[in-house]
Formats: structure tokens, sequence, C-alpha cells
């Protein structure tokens, strides 16, 4: 499926709810390539395969195409980097907005970054964070899931 992601993220500054009321969903995601990303994912027991193109800034091309348990395993061993593991939750914003907060696994344990994703640019760049929110990282390249998996490492 073809659509334009247009994403913003953000540092975690506190979490100000229960996350066990919220839908969560057990990730694990790894790179076999870096520019364009092509990821492999799971979700829960879905699996995907994702194409990024190269974009500008928060926007960029994507396709996703699901794939088999099968297929997934295949491809991990061929990934660059390490698989990069979290729980998602799913937390609804004002109006159809969501924000996906993505709490990480080893080796980066502790940290916490939000995702909301906008239908076109005005929107993402008129939006208000929650006051949860913190430091907006969306254009930080250490906090690009991909960066992440091929480093291994993440100082911030």
């Amino acid at each position: 499926m073809e659509n334009t992601e247009i994403e913003r993220k953000w540092l975690v500054k506190q979490e100000p709810f229960d996350l066990s009321k919220y839908e969560n969903i057990e990730m694990e995601q790894a790179y076999l390539n870096i520019s364009p990303t092509v990821r492999i994912r799971r979700e829960n027991d879905e699996y995907i395969l994702t194409y990024k193109g190269i974009g500008e800034g928060i926007s960029h091309a994507e396709y996703n195409i699901p794939i088999t348990k099968e297929a997934y395993e295949h491809m991990l061993p061929k990934a660059d980097g390490i698989v990069i593991r979290k729980t998602r939750y799913v937390i609804p914003l004002d109006g159809t907005l969501k924000a996906e907060l993505d709490h990480f696994k080893e080796p980066y344990e502790g940290l916490k970054i939000v995702e909301v994703e906008f239908d076109s640019l005005e929107d993402a760049e008129s939006f208000e964070a929650p006051s949860w929110f913190g430091e907006d990282v969306s254009n930080d390249p250490r906090f690009k899931n991909a960066r992440m998996a091929v480093e291994g490492t993440l100082k911030y």
C-alpha cells in the first residue's frame, strides 16, 4: 500500500496516565537497507515489509507490504545491525490524531519516544504538542530507528 507518511516525534517528558488501558503492540524491526529504508517488522502476530522513500524533513513516501512469518524469519538474519525491540502504546489525542508511544528495550531500555502522524504538512506544523511531550526530535537523525539499529548505540 502506497502512502505519504508525515510524522513528527518527541522525547517523552513524563507519562501522566496509566498505559495499561491503551492498545499496545509488541514490535521488533530490522533494517535490510538504510537509504532508502527497507525494513521488516513484526507487530504482535503480523509481519510487514516497508520501503520508505528518500524524503525531506518529516515527509516521505512509504509502502507497506504484508509478508508471512516465514519470510520475516528468512530475512531477519540478513538485516544490518541490531533488531530494534519496543512496546508501542496507541493513545488517542484530540480529533482523529493518535500518539504512538514507544518504550524501547535493550540496548535502548529507558528511551521513550512518541510519534504522531498527520494528514498534511500544515497539520504537522500547526500541531501543539501535549504537555507530556518533551523535546521535538523529528529532524534529529540520532532518533531514526534505522540509524539506531545500524549504530547500536544512542547518546542523547
